[in-house]
């Protein structure tokens, strides 16, 4: 299995083609099937649910098509191949999620000193835990969160990551190429949002884009962190988790009017210890048993 292949022009178009699929299928309820319009944001929001999960169950059944597993005993791998282990586990969930909360140094002593002005007032117990109780209850109610928080990390980085990955990889794609091109196509399933933001929304033309350009900054950037973490750790829940958790925090406060400097030294700090440790971290043996004679599609085998 290991010197099969995909040729490199049938794995872009089938990325190419699993990028589109998962923007167009979110217009297919009112374009294709005809159905009423969704009476609240909830329905609306469930039907792209939907939506996502056929999405995604579609991309990983094309995937395994075309990589070369074709005898029924190769079968079982396939769920390696996507990353979707249970070794390791707990690596795979706590190392991504400390790394990345380094990226949001600045976020938390923002947070921190707030909360230090509670305390001042007598009233940090009741602020804290009542925050902390009224946003776990918004959460659980709010469909919204669901799709930021469980929805949209789960199909996007099943697709975009594991599905997409190991179709580049076994095209003879470079693990360093993937790392920083395959998040061109995670950036094009963000492209929708103009055009809800500009014929929908009405915002202006330069508005849309520029709330766009943003977003695709933002995605791009993240989705190199999410390809090296897959490709690294050959496990699909470490992109999972860090992109579940960036959706938590939002973006990164890099300063703060309570205390500006202090703030912009721990954003900076934190950036150091981030850039310090990605790569032990991010250590295949950390993640594997024998990475020397493991056969796998993401590469990581073979990247020490």
């Amino acid at each position: 299995m290991a010197d099969a292949s995909v040729s490199r022009p049938v794995a872009v178009v089938a990325c190419l083609a699993m990028a589109v699929f998962y923007v167009a299928i979110l217009y297919s309820p009112s374009l294709i099937l005809r159905l009423p319009p969704p009476t609240s944001k909830s329905n609306f929001l469930i039907r792209r649910f939907v939506c996502a999960v056929v999405s995604s169950i579609a991309s990983a059944f094309l995937t395994s098509c075309l990589l070369p597993i074709k005898t029924v005993q190769a079968w079982p791998l396939i769920f390696g191949t996507f990353g979707i282990r249970l070794d390791h586990l707990w690596q795979a969930v706590v190392i991504p999620v400390f790394l990345t909360s380094l990226l949001y140094s600045g976020s938390f002593v923002s947070k921190l000193l707030y909360l230090v002005g509670t305390w001042k007032q007598d009233k940090f117990v009741r602020i804290t835990l009542q925050s902390v109780l009224n946003s776990f209850h918004s959460n659980v109610a709010n469909v919204m969160a669901w799709r930021n928080y469980i929805v949209a990390p789960l199909t996007e980085e099943l697709v975009f990551r594991a599905c997409m990955i190991p179709l580049l990889l076994c095209g003879g794609f470079k693990t360093y190429h993937i790392i920083f091109l395959s998040p061109i196509f995670f950036s094009l399933a963000h492209l929708n949002h103009f055009l809800e933001l500009y014929c929908v929304q009405s915002y202006s033309f330069f508005k849309a884009a520029v709330i766009v350009g943003i977003q695709l900054g933002y995605t791009v950037i993240f989705g190199w962190y999410a390809a090296f973490l897959f490709i690294r750790s050959g496990n699909l829940f470490a992109p999972i988790v860090a992109h579940m958790f960036c959706n938590v925090m939002g973006l990164p406060v890099l300063s703060s009017p309570r205390a500006r400097g202090l703030t912009i030294m721990a954003s900076a700090s934190g950036l150091v210890a981030f850039l310090w440790l990605l790569f032990p971290l991010t250590n295949p043996n950390l993640y594997n048993d024998r990475i020397d004679s493991c056969r796998c599609w993401q590469g990581y085998c073979n990247w020490n």
